[in-house]
Parts: structure tokens; sequence; C-alpha cells
């Protein structure tokens, strides 16, 4: 990846998910968007059903689904926003869903997850962050795969994180069993899967007519933070107001990057990249805190966790 084969945009840090979608039309096209129902998810799911896009929100509370449906409605007009229940961390949830959706689906928003949760493992003993951020995910995707195809320029949207630079893929020890539970480093590695399955996704998947980036929203106050301790977030307000600190974001301009990576003309048969601050990301410079790690780009890391993802669900 050079600076001059690197996608820029007019947008920035600033910029609304109404802004990057303004005068793009998505009547007739499908989507999903998992946690739909709270933070930027709903924002995302607003922008999508705004431009004329029938939608989905894929979401573990169906009332929280509903009273979310309700607003973008009342918000935007829209007749065709759907609630389907989905638990990420839940195979018979993921095959459920998968098994109930009927034609094509043009975009698939992985926008759900879990930050720094304390260590929990699901009933087959996998750490919850890897389970819930990747391989639900991966499952979902993979699922939908033959819905994504008969679209015909699909678009999958891999919600990551600047965590991403916290931890690679450490494959030896994907649920934590050999070395002591961090959940930053746990919600690092998880975060570091979703741009490796893009790149892999889109290798594979590219013939379809499928292609997969990721991004980083931003640092947006959501519940998405449950988990993180009164002290960390203290530490968070401090540096943001530290002048080369991180900036706050609202959760329409949190969403703005997922949305131009699902709708932007300019990502036409682009996939396998990173996103942030609606531009595509260079690379990570050690000590700062933006940029795409090498290790969540690596072919050879992506086409590795495709087969052990696979191998754990039983494919």
């Amino acid at each position: 990846m050079t600076a001059s084969t690197r996608i820029t945009t007019p947008f920035t840090a600033a910029s609304t998910a109404a802004e990057v979608i303004a005068g793009i039309d998505l009547t007739g096209r499908r989507a999903v968007v998992t946690g739909g129902a709270s933070g930027i998810g709903v924002e995302t799911a607003r922008a999508l059903a705004g431009a004329g896009a029938e939608v989905t929100l894929a979401v573990r509370d169906l009332a929280a689904g509903e009273r979310t449906a309700d607003d973008i409605v009342a918000t935007t007009g829209a007749k065709q926003v759907l609630v389907a229940p989905l638990d990420l961390a839940d195979r018979a949830s993921v095959a459920a869903f998968v098994e109930a959706w009927e034609g094509p689906l043009h975009l698939l928003v992985n926008n759900a997850g879990v930050m720094a949760s304390p260590e929990t493992r699901t009933p087959e003993g996998w750490e919850l962050q890897f389970a819930t951020n990747h391989l639900g995910h991966f499952g979902l995707a993979t699922g939908l795969h033959g819905a994504l195809a008969a679209a015909g320029g699909a678009r999958v949207v891999s919600v990551s994180s600047t965590g991403h630079l916290r931890s690679p893929v450490v494959f030896d020890d994907l649920h934590f069993e050999h070395r002591p539970y961090d959940p930053w480093e746990a919600y690092g590695q998880s975060k570091t899967a979703n741009v490796l399955f893009g790149v892999e996704a889109t290798r594979r998947w590219a013939g379809d007519g499928i292609f997969v980036n990721a991004l980083m929203p931003g640092a947006i106050r959501t519940n998405l933070q449950r988990h993180v301790t009164e002290e960390e977030l203290d530490r968070m307000r401090a540096q943001s107001n530290a002048p080369a600190g991180f900036r706050w974001k609202s959760t329409e301009q949190g969403a703005a990057t997922s949305v131009l990576v699902a709708t932007s003309p300019l990502l036409d048969g682009v996939g396998g990249r990173y996103f942030e601050d609606c531009n595509e990301a260079g690379p990570n410079v050690p000590g700062e805190r933006k940029g795409v790690a090498a290790w969540a780009l690596d072919p050879a890391a992506a086409e590795r966790l495709w087969q052990v993802s696979l191998d754990l669900l039983d494919r």
C-alpha cells in the first residue's frame, strides 16, 4: 500500500453519516446492520434507510430493535426497516439468522461488538470477545455468502478499531488458555481479526463481486464501553483534552466511516483495506494510535485465520 494508491475522500473525522451518503441512492438495495439498535449502529442504519435501502437490524434485544426501527422510520420516512434476532456469541442464533434470510443481500455491516469485557467464555470455551467480534461475524458472513454473491457488487463492512494495534492474532493461544487474560489484549486480537477477515474474504470472494473492508469508527461514547472502568474513562477523557490527543466523536460522526465504506462509489471493486476518519489509513507508526498495523494486513495471517475459523465453527 503506497500513498499514491491510498483512497482519499473529501470527508474528515468531523463528517457525519448523513454527509457522506448525501446524493447516494440505495433504492432496491438490502442491508443488514448487526448491533443496529445501539451506538453507531443506529446512525449507520438510519443513513442507509434514509438513502432508500431496506435495512434489517440484527440485534439481541428485539424490543430495543423495534424502538430503533420506529425511530428510524419516524426520522427518515423509510418504510422498510426490519428487526431480526441475532446473538453473535451463539452459533445456533447465527445459523438461524442465515437460514431465515431470503434473497440477495447488498450490504452487510458487521457492527456489533463487545469491548474489554471481564474474562468470559462461550459454551465452547471460546474467549467471548474473539467469539463475538470475529467468529460470530465470520459465521454470519460466510453463511450469507450466497446471498451476497446474488446481489452483484455486494459489500461487507467490518467495524474494527485502533484497538487492533494492541495485539496481533495469537494463533498459539486464541482463547487465553495458557496466558493471563488481559481484556484489552483480547479486544485488540479480535479487532485485528476483523481486518484480516476483510483481507482474506476479498481474496476469496472478489470473483463473486463481494468486497470486504475494515474501519476504525473513532472514539465515541456508547454502550460499547460498559465494561471499561471509570478510571480508564478518566484517562481517556484527559487524553481528549490534549491538543494531539483524540477527540470524542458524536454517534453521527462515528457512523460516517462505516457508511462511507458501505456506499461510496470510490470503493467500487475495492477490498481488503482499512479506513479511519473517512479515508484509507496509512501504515501505523510505532508509538502512534492511528494507522493500520502490518500484522492486520498480512495475507498469510489472514489465510491462516480463515482456516482456523472454519475449523472452530466445524465448517
